[in-house]
């Protein structure tokens, strides 16, 4: 309530002050007026658009874009141009592709969202005039101090106080969750009442819907000073660290750590044994490009961006990139009740008599006094109606005739309407429990009538607190035979009614729910509801949908436990209730704090917190603006059953990715290792350092076929994220091995071929031993089967470019690269050497496998 000091106030006070507070009248603004104020508050909009440079620095932050940057500045700093220009162009191609992406996503969401231009009726005078004229103005051109005309069917187009009021019922569930419309009315003189702000009766809220009556408001503000606006900027503040930065973090800085330790080894042992410190510097540069990997931004750029081309195939938008993998890593979804576990509608379930017994008689009775109704119909009366065909209409209106209605409104809490058939007139009366029982003096059951005595009564309370436990919304219905009157009727007729029985009503669970809930439960995602409503309805809906229950706990609970409190009570509560927003934020924070990777799915302004908080946010194309900005992902359909299917693809994305991640790191492991070992002894660099970068290019241009590649089944069973424990034990295991055939290979060019009398051969040599185990590696340990099973797209690109690697000597190319032709016996020990390190790397991937997570 503190955020909102002056709209506060705006709800307090008398009709004088607050047109003396917005410098106005009940006449509204002069044409001047407003124009003066529209230059001074600007246009009534919230601007959500995503700046350029914000959207190049999201593509750029990364630690592997800054790792490459500061080889990059290696290169140039030793001299080396050509090496400095090629990393250059990777950083580039990566940053170039997720601005690509993410600028996508952002028409993708622009062309689901409703762009007609709406208008508002708002009293306008010319400054010489005295009388104010009622016009149509859009909704942008409104500002503070403007005087509003608000009817059914009407957006409210900023927030207002409301002058004056007929029956005026207000649909906010955007911003409050209500599932329920609300009443909203002028402020009663000398009378002061507590509210939460979205409750406070006097106030409309821009972005809610007007459901029935008429109301005069006055704007009190506009654009982004508005609730809608305040909130809608959260969705442009930084967002907290995801589970995929946090493992990214961790990965690039094992990396670093790597290059820390094996750098400065490399040009001490170097230097030491040849005293050479400049050829000691050249191989501690071989050293850093051997453990980078070049390419890695634009790989887990280009999986990303082939796993958001195939999640929105499955009507998933993606906004941004790494939230792909967050939803492979997610174990928790968060979820409100309304519109995504349940269809946001309200259904007719059955009709009882006050015992329970099952009886139509009151669905009748109500379906008779809806026909007749003229006055707004609530989702209550539309659902009775749905029981009701075109030929029931027929007959009923053959047989009856409206006569009368004591029309609805939020004081009454009931309904009543006088129908004729012949010379009977009937009064029906419908509406709340509470209201509708103590005007009732008998009751039906088992179709006769007795008097509605203390016992009944009781039994009828107790009826209707058992259904509110569980969820279900109850009308009661009653009726009572009547005299005509010329002087029509009114409330004092609704008395000494016939309890006819109770109506009862759910909101159901959508089709596919439960299905969806067994499968993401199967995926190792556990839900969790995180609703506005209240507790009974809450926990029928959860078990409803198949969610474990167990106690309910409410926001006044969340409210008062302390962070330590809360980190353990999110950790065993399935369901809760009666949430504000900062409550839902508070519950999504308890569960990351806890290690947990947190999705969340919301469609209101009042979701905007916990989407900005949660790993991953969630919003359906139904949801609003602001949700929709803070959302990291778009449903195009509003079924869990699209969310896990698109787990399962972010599984599959994160696991080509890590692919990539750990055999390459691996393999350049196994380089350093290679290199280590021949500064040593090498009166020269086994390989040069752009031959190197060359060598990875080739090698990293293939790797980007992997997006296209099969993941193992058992990989997509449970919560993935990316690792930095599991790839330093990849690394030291599958990094030596690869060096230990590097190191069989400098024998046979040294011994064999006489290589250490020719450096260019010796290089050359290993360029192509490098490449070509490498390449050969990735189709051994891209999953748990044999490498047969690697899909085409990856086989070709392999194939392609160990064709290029072996061409490369012989090519144009080999001068300036300073390699030369390799002797045709070579590539005879050659493929002795990748054969028995295939068959090595088989074993050691099913011992390893064993006891490590495989993807």
């Amino acid at each position: 309530m503190t955020r909102f000091p002056a709209l506060r106030a705006h709800g307090d006070a008398p009709v004088l002050t607050l047109f003396r507070n917005l410098d106005s009248s009940p006449k509204g603004l002069t044409e001047n007026e407003a124009a003066e104020r529209l230059r001074r508050f600007g246009d009534n909009r919230i601007d959500g658009a995503v700046r350029a440079p914000v959207r190049v620095w999201a593509a750029a932050r990364s630690p592997f874009v800054a790792l490459l940057t500061a080889l990059g500045v290696v290169f140039a700093g030793v001299g080396d141009l050509r090496g400095a220009v090629t990393v250059g162009a990777m950083v580039v191609l990566s940053i170039g592709l997720r601005y690509w992406q993410h600028a996508r996503s952002e028409r993708a969401i622009s062309a689901v969202r409703d762009q007609i231009t709406t208008t508002v009726t708002v009293r306008r005078r010319a400054a010489a005039e005295f009388h104010a004229s009622e016009r149509e103005v859009p909704t942008t051109d409104l500002v503070p101090g403007d005087v509003v005309l608000l009817g059914p069917g009407d957006v409210i187009p900023a927030d207002v106080r409301i002058v004056a009021a007929k029956d005026f019922v207000v649909d906010q569930s955007a911003l409050s969750g209500e599932a329920l419309p609300v009443a909203k009315r002028a402020p009663q003189p000398g009378k002061h009442e507590e509210h939460e702000l979205v409750e406070t009766p006097a106030l409309g809220f821009a972005g809610t819907s007007v459901v029935g009556g008429t109301a005069t408001a006055v704007v009190a503000a506009t654009g982004s000073d508005t609730y809608f606006g305040v909130l809608a900027k959260q969705s442009a503040q930084p967002r907290a660290e995801s589970s995929f930065d946090a493992g990214v973090r961790r990965v690039g800085w094992t990396l670093v750590r790597f290059m820390l330790v094996m750098v400065p080894i490399v040009l001490v042992v170097n230097g030491t044994v040849t005293g050479d410190w400049a050829q000691a510097g050249m191989f501690a540069v071989a050293v850093a490009v051997g453990l980078t990997p070049e390419m890695l931004p634009v790989i887990v750029t280009t999986n990303l961006a082939r796993g958001a081309a195939a999640l929105s195939r499955r009507q998933v938008i993606v906004k941004r990139l790494n939230a792909i993998q967050d939803l492979a890593a997610m174990d928790v979804l968060c979820v409100d009740k309304t519109g995504t576990l349940t269809e946001d509608r309200i259904a007719y379930a059955h009709s009882v008599d006050y015992s329970g017994s099952p009886d139509g008689e009151a669905a009748e009775y109500a379906g008779l006094a809806v026909r007749f109704q003229t006055d707004r119909h609530d989702r209550l009366d539309e659902a009775i109606e749905t029981l009701f065909d075109r030929e029931d209409d027929l007959v009923t209106d053959a047989l009856f005739t409206g006569v009368a209605e004591i029309g609805f409104d939020h004081t009454r809490r009931r309904a009543s309407v006088v129908v004729r058939r012949g010379s009977q007139h009937l009064l029906i009366s419908k509406g709340d429990p509470d209201e509708i029982l103590p005007r009732c003096g008998y009751a039906r059951r088992d179709g006769a009538v007795a008097e509605f005595d203390d016992a009944a009564r009781i039994a009828a309370q107790e009826l209707v607190r058992a259904y509110a436990e569980h969820g279900m919304r109850v009308l009661a219905v009653a009726a009572r035979e009547v005299e005509n009157r010329l002087d029509g009727f009114d409330e004092t007729d609704e008395n000494e009614m016939i309890l006819v029985g109770f109506v009862g009503f759910v909101d159901p669970v959508r089709d596919g729910v439960v299905n969806a809930v067994k499968t993401l439960g199967e995926q190792g995602v556990a839900l969790k509801v995180l609703t506005g409503d209240n507790r009974h309805v809450a926990a029928r809906v959860a078990d409803s949908a198949g969610i474990p229950v167990g106690e309910v706990v409410l926001g006044r609970q969340v409210e008062a436990a302390d962070d330590a409190e809360l980190r353990a009570l999110v950790m065993d509560t399935t369901v809760f209730a009666k949430l504000t927003p900062a409550h839902k934020a508070r519950v999504v924070t308890a569960l990351r704090e806890n290690g947990r990777a947190v999705g969340f799915v919301g469609d209101g302004v009042n979701d905007v917190t916990a989407l900005r908080t949660a790993d991953v946010g969630i919003a359906p194309d139904t949801a609003t603006d602001a949700a929709k900005d803070a959302a990291d992902l778009v449903l195009l359909e509003r079924d869990l059953g699209v969310l896990a299917r698109g787990v399962a693809e972010g599984r599959r994305t994160l696991g080509n990715t890590l692919k990539y991640v750990n055999i390459t790191a691996a393999s350049n492991f196994g380089n350093v290792l290679t290199v280590l070992a021949a500064s040593a002894f090498l009166p020269f660099l086994p390989i040069l350092p752009i031959q190197l970068v060359v060598s990875n290019l080739l090698y990293d241009l293939a790797q980007l076929a992997l997006a296209w590649d099969r993941v193992d089944d058992e990989y997509l069973r449970r919560p993935r994220r990316w690792d930095a424990r599991g790839l330093t034990g990849f690394m030291l295991v599958f990094g030596p091995l690869s060096s230990l055939f590097d190191l069989a290979t400098f024998a046979v060019l040294w011994h064999v071929f006489g290589a250490g009398a020719d450096p260019l051969l010796f290089q050359t040599g290993w360029f192509v031993e490098g490449l070509l185990s490498q390449l050969l590696v990735v189709l051994v340990l891209r999953g748990r089967g044999t490498p047969l099973r690697a899909s085409r797209p990856v086989v070709l690109a392999t194939t392609a470019a160990a064709f290029i690697g072996l061409l490369v000597p012989l090519s144009p190319l080999a001068g300036p690269l300073r390699m030369q032709a390799l002797p045709a016996s070579y590539l005879l020990w050659l493929a002795l050497v990748l054969a028995g390190y295939a068959l090595a790397a088989q074993v050691a991937k099913r011992c390893y496998a064993r006891q490590r997570t495989w993807w």
